[in-house]
């Protein structure tokens, strides 16, 4: 098992990317925030298989969290995390400290695309604001040919294609399913805050995701209805909803009549945690 070169230093890690790519080579990066599981893991393989060399960032991005969100509790794991990306054969890590990417003075953001105004955008104000510009700036640190986020953060994801798209970045999206324990809970680093009971009053999420797809292949096209029929199995088991809609995929517009493909999208507080979902209906 071959340990991966560990890069601090921005400029470091953007000339071990770009002496790659000049030698021909075809380059993957897997940004996350750390605490990394198999969701993690199933992304670094993607990239594996159709990369040549691959990179995990590790940052935990000040800017997209709220000053009341869990930024000073979000668990930070970086030995496990590097253990982790060794056995499956991550080439390099990138894990800036803070004043790296954010340093004295630093005022320049990115404004997210319309995609990002509604459900997210509306729950966690400024929230996709740092997320666009933390990518941004990564995919100038690490100029990779291809990136790989997971579909759990399915707004996350369409925002990013958007921004990609709308500022001709030079870099391929590539979008990969949820990973999901054996009971359906899909795969977060913030399920560790979750005790036993809430645990398994979280699986309400995938259940009534489960049910929104049942409705839709049996011919329900209300959306009201749909929703509704979510919400009354995850009201009775999870502390409070902050959305739970059926949506158009790639605008995020949500129409009285369901019209195929659509994503139902859920986030829900189980005692003080927050946790998102999504399942596309086809």
């Amino acid at each position: 098992m071959t340990e991966p070169t560990i890069f601090r230093d921005p400029d470091a890690m953007r000339n071990w990317v770009l002496e790659r790519r000049a030698a021909g080579e075809r380059v993957g990066v897997v940004p996350t925030m750390g605490a990394l599981h198999a969701g993690h893991v199933s992304l670094i393989t993607a990239a594996r298989e159709t990369c040549d060399r691959t990179v995990a960032t590790i940052f935990v991005n000040p800017t997209q969290f709220a000053p009341h969100e869990d930024l000073a509790k979000y668990p930070r794991t970086f030995e496990q995390d590097r253990a982790r990306l060794a056995e499956v054969g991550t080439d390099a890590i990138f894990a800036p400290p803070v004043e790296a990417m954010y340093p004295a003075g630093f005022s320049t953001y990115v404004e997210p695309p319309s995609v990002a105004a509604s459900l997210e955008g509306t729950i966690r104000p400024g929230h996709f604001r740092g997320v666009c510009t933390v990518v941004l700036k990564l995919f100038q640190i690490v100029p990779a040919d291809v990136a790989v986020f997971g579909a759990k953060d399915f707004q996350q994801a369409l925002v990013i294609r958007r921004m990609v798209r709308d500022l001709a970045l030079p870099i391929e999206i590539d979008v990969r399913p949820t990973v999901r324990e054996p009971d359906g809970l899909a795969m977060s680093s913030r399920n560790v805050y979750l005790s036993p009971d809430e645990r398994r009053r979280a699986l309400a999420l995938s259940r009534a995701l489960a049910e929104a797809a049942h409705r839709v292949a049996s011919g329900e096209r209300s959306r009201t209805a749909v929703e509704q029929a979510m919400r009354a199995i995850l009201e009775p088991e999870v502390d409070s909803i902050d959305y739970a809609v059926v949506a158009e995929p790639e605008s995020l517009e949500c129409p009285a009549r369901i019209e195929l493909p659509a994503v139902a999208l859920i986030a829900a507080r189980v005692g003080s945690t927050r946790l998102i979902d999504n399942r596309r209906l086809d």
